[in-house]
């Protein structure tokens, strides 16, 4: 594995406020990370640190072999920390001409990054006629100018409707498929788990879990059980080491998975030790479900 960011023990205080807390993981070339956590757990304190716009207490971070500057090391960065900042009656083109001249990038880039957001056809079209999902993806077009090895996005879909959010995330989808490792902070559960092939939790600046996304939601997944006799058949669960965790919720029982186990013979077991079901589904747990059992843990 080609480390692209590797982050040691950072920490930032604003303070006595501790904003990110001996944070360590690292990220490796071709694949997409996602920093998970709501508002307020560090990510883009986190982000505007890697990117030498803030700067840390403690810790240290290097990037690539740990050889190059942070200077050096950003000219082969893309990033989006903040809202798209464009001159409004300037068309599309014209802004990326400008962005070109700063990061020293040839005008031949501009359509084809406008191609990969979507914006060709709107190139002449002045930046105040775009929409807010189409200021973000210009935005993207712009981050991808000088062929970053990595992109780094902060909440890329805040704020759009349901089509600008499916379009953002399928052009991250399609920047990684190309090989470009992607970084994203989000607090979105849904967001993560459907774009990031690997998540870092975080919660008041404390890293919670880091690690495969489908790892983290390959638990064998949990029972939804309602019967007639509850008490016996939580007894019943308690017992038996195939299931962990066991919830009551009125008439509903949750019972968790340690290995796995299929419904027809869960369903036999029960019959065979007198408990007849009135309900029976099988279910896999989901990133949330994973999470909000993280979070209660810490």
């Amino acid at each position: 594995m080609e480390p692209i960011l590797t982050i040691s023990n950072l920490t930032k205080k604003f303070g006595y406020l501790t904003a990110v807390k001996e944070l360590s993981f690292t990220i490796n070339k071709g694949n997409v990370y996602g920093i998970l956590g709501p508002n307020g757990s560090g990510k883009s304190t986190t982000l505007g640190i890697v990117l030498n716009v803030v700067n840390k207490t403690s810790g240290d971070f290097k990037w690539f072999d740990g050889n190059t500057t942070t200077h050096h090391a950003l000219k082969k960065v893309g990033a989006i920390i903040e809202r798209p900042n464009f001159y409004p009656y300037m068309t599309a083109t014209q802004n990326l001409k400008l962005v070109c001249k700063i990061k020293g990038v040839d005008y031949s880039k501009i359509d084809e990054k406008l191609e990969i957001v979507g914006l060709l056809e709107r190139k002449n079209s002045k930046f105040s006629t775009y929409s807010l999902g189409m200021k973000q993806r210009l935005a993207i077009a712009s981050a991808l100018l000088n062929d970053p090895e990595i992109l780094i996005l902060d909440e890329p879909t805040n704020g759009l409707d349901p089509q600008g959010i499916h379009q953002i995330r399928e052009i991250i989808k399609q920047i990684a498929a190309k090989g470009t490792t992607i970084l994203l902070a989000s607090h979105l559960l849904d967001e993560v788990e459907k774009v990031c092939s690997h998540v870092v939790v975080l919660r008041k600046g404390e890293k919670l879990y880091s690690g495969r996304v489908d790892e983290m939601i390959s638990s064998h997944g949990f029972f939804e059980l309602k019967c007639n006799n509850q008490d016996t058949l939580v007894k019943l669960l308690q017992n038996n080491s195939v299931f962990g965790k066991i919830k009551v919720q009125d008439t509903l029982v949750t019972a968790f998975l340690n290995e796995p186990m299929k419904s027809d013979d869960f369903n036999k077991f029960l019959f065979e030790n007198g408990i007849i079901l009135t309900h029976l589904v099988q279910r896999k747990e989901s990133l949330e479900e994973q999470f909000l059992q993280l979070t209660d843990k810490n």
